[in-house]
């Protein structure tokens, strides 16, 4: 074994709070997998809940394994040993399930260079025991796991802390060296309505590549896969899904982060989010109280994460409760419409420097036709409002290539942010400071 890698993981696991480290006897052994590196990884709250539900079992082992980078991944090459998890250095084909967390569709081919590097084949119809099972889950799924499909053995569909135990119950049933993996699949398949076995099912596609049909091989398997929705927006025992492991060594540095809800009710014709995780839930501003206040005992910074954290209702309350303990937190993107005076002083006083708003599209007019309902009065006030309250910079996005979008439209994007940058100057001028503006312009991707 290169002692090299492992010193790396030692280090790694050292400069780490909360991780968890089991005894592999007698339980399943689950490699969670993200596929990129440890810093994005550990920065994905959902990667984190995952991992809080399955080592919250007794009966079960999970350990993280990530895409290697830099030195790392040249150690792996040129010792060619398989790729190992973090806590453990466990070779991943040695693990019962190795299960992919995704959220982003262009970690796709990592999926095949980790497979690559565990020593696993590539192909679902190529593996047998004792090959691990390969399993796959996360917000991408939800949207189309077809491309994956030849090379994933099952998809656990929806959210995991509404499926993922019941998931695990009935592997544990079927835990035998005896058993074949299509027996395995079988079993797994007519038992579970939220899981897509694709060796189960024939699509068969028009000469434009577009589905026609989906029909099941075998007549105990559900015709339709159902998507798994938690009730609450919150595991069992967490009920609010938060950071367990805290690291220097991500996107947000030592940073607690915090689900406000899940899902978003604006219903913007562009957004995923908006039409994956539905219905939109709200936790209990008592139930998110009491997380804060346990995150903040943990660590003084915290992120909250919402699809439009100024609609939660008890944000302002929540944001003093940080403060109050003498915390910092920054939030993701903000509603131009329901931007507070109360939660900008906050976020001043919490030393964030950046806000974000999304106006997406130039005109009202394209606005309208994504559902952004947002006029360029409720735009500018937004941006009055924010420069009033101190020297933000303001991060605008915007998307270009959306359906009926025209020349004009695209131009409107310039004279809305000229007319942004001019309310900037205007409003900031008597203080000698004005903040700086930062542009996000991205292409629509539509998904099939």
């Amino acid at each position: 074994m290169p002692q090299d890698i492992v010193s790396i993981y030692r280090t790694r696991l050292a400069r780490e709070k909360g991780a968890v480290k089991k005894d592999w006897g007698g339980r399943l052994s689950v490699a969670l997998t993200y596929p990129n590196y440890y810093r994005l990884g550990m920065s994905n709250l959902g990667f984190q809940v995952v991992y809080n539900i399955l080592n919250q079992r007794p009966d079960v082992v999970a350990e993280r394994v990530f895409l290697p980078e830099g030195q790392e991944m040249s150690l792996y090459l040129r010792s060619g040993k398989s790729l190992m998890s973090l806590e453990s250095q466990a070779p991943l084909q040695k693990f019962d399930l190795v299960a992919f967390s995704l959220s982003f569709e262009n970690d796709y081919p990592n999926i095949l260079k980790i497979l690559e590097m565990g020593k696993i084949p590539l192909h679902s119809d190529k593996r047998s025991y004792p090959c691990p099972l390969i399993m796959a889950g996360g917000v991408t799924t939800f949207l189309n796991p077809e491309p994956l499909a030849a090379f994933i053995d099952f998809f656990l569909m929806g959210e995991a802390d509404a499926n993922l135990n019941e998931f695990i119950d009935h592997l544990l049933d079927l835990k035998s060296p005896n058993l074949k993996r299509s027996d395995i699949a079988k079993n797994l398949a007519t038992n579970m309505t939220t899981l897509y076995v694709p060796s189960l099912y024939e699509p068969e596609y028009h000469k434009d590549g577009a589905l026609k049909s989906f029909l099941p091989k075998e007549s105990k398997v559900p015709e339709k896969i159902k998507v798994a929705c938690s009730a609450t927006g919150g595991s069992t025992e967490q009920k609010v899904p938060l950071s367990t492991i805290t690291t220097p060594d991500t996107e947000f540095g030592n940073k607690i982060l915090i689900e406000l809800g899940r899902g978003c009710g604006r219903s913007c014709r562009f957004c995923a989010a908006g039409y994956v995780y539905r219905p939109p839930r709200v936790h209990p501003e008592s139930d998110l109280l009491t997380a804060t206040e346990k995150a903040l005992k943990q660590c003084k910074q915290v992120g909250l994460l919402s699809a439009a954290v100024s609609d939660i209702p008890s944000i302002e309350n929540l944001s003093s409760l940080i403060l109050k303990h003498g915390g910092r937190f920054s939030v993701s993107s903000l509603r131009a419409d329901t931007l507070s005076q109360g939660l900008l002083d906050h976020l001043k006083q919490a030393g964030q420097k950046t806000v974000a708003i999304a106006p997406e599209a130039g005109s009202e007019r394209l606005r309208r036709v994504i559902n952004k309902h947002l006029t360029r009065k409720q735009i500018t006030d937004a941006v009055n409002l924010i420069s009033k309250t101190g020297d933000f910079t303001i991060k605008l996005y915007f998307l270009i290539g959306l359906p009926t979008e025209t020349r004009t439209d695209v131009s409107e994007i310039v004279d809305l942010v000229k007319a942004i940058k001019h309310n900037m100057v205007k409003v900031s001028a008597p203080r000698g400071r004005i903040g700086q503006i930062k542009l996000s312009v991205n292409c629509f991707v539509p998904k099939p």
